[in-house]
């Protein structure tokens, strides 16, 4: 599905990613997990064909997406989405203008035509009533809390449906409760749309709830991948501190229910 090797990546003389090694399988939740400033977005940001590596190669589904040039690497990516750790709404568009965005700007890809104003209109209903925001078409960023932004996020996502989807921090910044709601619909989007998800995050109780498989970027390369339970067992630093943060949280939820 998706193959990387021998990814690097230098910003002046800072190291971010050394010759990273990983593959995604079809259909699954991979969360890569790691310290803040490791290289975990820039990784995400290459998938997407945001960045170009100084070596190494991205394959996906078959396509060597690091060697496009952009006039093609459209066509490549067209199926993949990412939720930004920010949102990225754009501040001078409502909520429902900000949903359509895509479907405005670049109709079906599957004929090229652009989309009927009435196929939109349903297409950002759903969008919206998937995320749990029915009724706040017409309100502005600023009018919406962090956890709504996050949803007003999600849904211009998967209005257009895209079959690879990247996410950047999607439960950083929020209370326990809204990132939990967060997960879920993390997960529901997965069963809905049968794709294939890459969530980057710190938050180890999140990565557990939603995870098939994790990866840890440590030096900027991926030390380990396993399921979860299997991963949460290896005898090194990092996961023995995010395993022990994790028990803590639950045993802080315990208390507090």
């Amino acid at each position: 599905m998706i193959k990387i090797k021998k990814l690097w990546k230098r910003y002046g003389s800072f190291e971010v990613l050394k010759g990273l090694d990983l593959e995604v399988k079809k259909g699954e939740i991979l969360v890569i997990l790691g310290r803040s400033g490791v290289g975990k977005s820039v990784l995400l940001r290459h998938i997407i064909g945001i960045e170009k590596p100084d070596a190494g190669t991205i394959e996906v589904d078959g396509v060597m997406i690091s060697d496009l040039k952009k006039s093609e690497l459209y066509e490549a990516v067209k199926q993949m989405g990412m939720l930004f750790q920010g949102s990225a709404l754009f501040d001078s568009m409502n909520v429902e203008n900000n949903t359509s965005f895509y479907l405005d700007q670049h109709g079906d890809p599957e004929t090229g035509k652009p989309f009927p104003p009435e196929v939109i209109k349903k297409r950002v209903t759903e969008a919206l009533a998937m995320v749990g925001l029915e009724g706040v078409e017409k309100k502005m960023p600023s009018q919406l809390s962090g956890g709504m932004r996050k949803r007003a996020a999600l849904a211009r996502l998967i209005v257009y449906r895209p079959t690879i989807l990247l996410y950047d921090e999607p439960t950083t910044g929020l209370d326990p409760i809204t990132a939990q709601q967060i997960n879920e619909l993390i997960v529901q989007i997965q069963k809905e749309l049968k794709g294939t998800s890459i969530v980057v995050t710190h938050d180890t109780n999140s990565a557990l709830f939603i995870a098939d498989r994790l990866a840890l970027h440590r030096d900027g390369k991926i030390a380990y991948v396993g399921e979860p339970k299997d991963f949460m067992q290896i005898d090194d630093p990092i996961i023995n501190f995010l395993r022990q943060s994790s028990l803590n949280e639950t045993h802080s939820k315990q208390e507090h229910a």
